[in-house]
């Protein structure tokens, strides 16, 4: 099962990080891959915590595929977990984390695990899906500097 992991250290706050990757319907302005994202349902769960249930199509060259997620939003924790639905998955985990740094900043904590139900489309899509997530850390940090400014 591939698996990703990362920590980038960024010039913005916890807070900051956390509301742009709170904010699933700008992905496509500037996520790899990301074509569409659709908001189906939100609400707020037993626990205070934001739930969003969300249609995100992913595409590269002739390829697409659509698949549904919910997405756990924590403020007070600072965490964002994606829990995988329907689509093209036989598994899809992936987790999101934002600590203040000392002297300022963050690190931005990024985790996915997924598994294609298809091994054909695992070997069309798997590489090029390693490759955006080796990007995604890096697409945050550049549409918070364009946001927030580079030193914010």
């Amino acid at each position: 099962m591939p698996t990703f992991e990362t920590v980038r250290h960024v010039n913005h706050s916890p807070e900051r990080m956390f509301d742009l990757v709170a904010d699933v319907e700008k992905y496509p302005e500037f996520v790899p891959l990301c074509e569409r994202l659709i908001v189906r349902q939100r609400r707020v769960d037993d626990a205070g915590h934001g739930v969003l249930i969300a249609d995100l199509t992913a595409g590269y060259g002739p390829v697409r595929e659509t698949f549904t997620s919910m997405v756990t939003l924590d403020r007070a924790a600072l965490a964002i977990k994606v829990e995988y639905i329907d689509g093209p998955f036989r598994f899809l985990d992936n987790r999101w984390g934002f600590t203040p740094r000392d002297g300022g900043g963050s690190d931005i904590h990024f985790w996915i695990s997924y598994e294609f139900r298809s091994r054909m489309l695992g070997a069309l899509m798997g590489s090029m899906f390693d490759r955006a997530f080796r990007k995604f850390s890096e697409a945050f940090e550049q549409r918070a500097n364009a946001l927030y400014g580079v030193g914010a």
